[in-house]
């Protein structure tokens, strides 16, 4: 018996639903959510409304799409870095978490770079910024744990440190491009060494280590 062929969505060949998702985010960008329609998005594509609706409710599901793209795998980075189940130190944690951060970002810039661009203005939008807040959050606690080790200088506020930290990672969709001279590892470890080298404590810690 011959099984049964995956549904197409009506439109154009070649629209699935991963593609209308990347074409939205994409226009979003560079319209802005809030003047995007799904018209729009139907001219971007060259199909009909009823074909975007095949594959997605309405706009709002598109966005939240897009923030769960740009935020579950650096969710995942810094869970998994909080809950240090192999012991390693605060002060690696951190670090790696920087380092893997740049490579979320540079894997899934468009949608990172939408996620820095919403203001709240829906639920989807208010969901995101308050999942941002925890990762700040998350990110100062392994602050204050790696000056608890004496690894990191005490003279600055580990809340200050995360916004500072992850300031320097989304910075970089305002100019890194994935088919640039630097590829996205030779980057993270940029990233890493000149945040990390500016905030080491100097004491006896440190000292040992060099």
């Amino acid at each position: 018996m011959t099984s049964p062929q995956p549904r197409r969505g009506r439109g154009r060949p070649g629209y699935d639903q991963a593609a209308v998702l990347q074409t939205a985010v994409g226009l979003f960008n560079r319209k802005g959510y809030d003047a995007t329609s799904i018209g729009d998005l139907a001219n971007e594509l060259g199909v009909t409304k009823s074909a975007i609706y095949h594959h997605f409710t309405s706009k709002e599901d598109l966005l939240r799409l897009a923030m769960d793209d740009a935020l579950d795998e650096l969710t995942a980075v810094v869970s998994a870095a909080v809950s240090d189940a192999d012991g390693t130190s605060a002060y690696d944690r951190l670090r790696e978490v920087v380092r893997r951060s740049v490579e979320v970002l540079a894997g899934h810039q468009p949608a990172v770079t939408l996620l820095l661009r919403v203001r709240g203005n829906t639920p989807v939008e208010v969901e995101a910024l308050k999942r941002r807040r925890w990762l700040d959050d998350q990110l100062a606690e392994l602050v204050r744990a790696a000056i608890a080790e004496g690894a990191l200088r005490d003279d600055v506020s580990p809340d200050l440190v995360s916004r500072l930290l992850f300031g320097m990672v989304n910075s970089l969709v305002e100019w890194y491009r994935p088919h640039g001279m630097h590829d996205p590892a030779t980057v993270a470890d940029a990233v890493a060494s000149i945040a990390f080298d500016g905030l080491r404590s100097a004491g006896p810690a440190n000292q040992a280590a060099q």
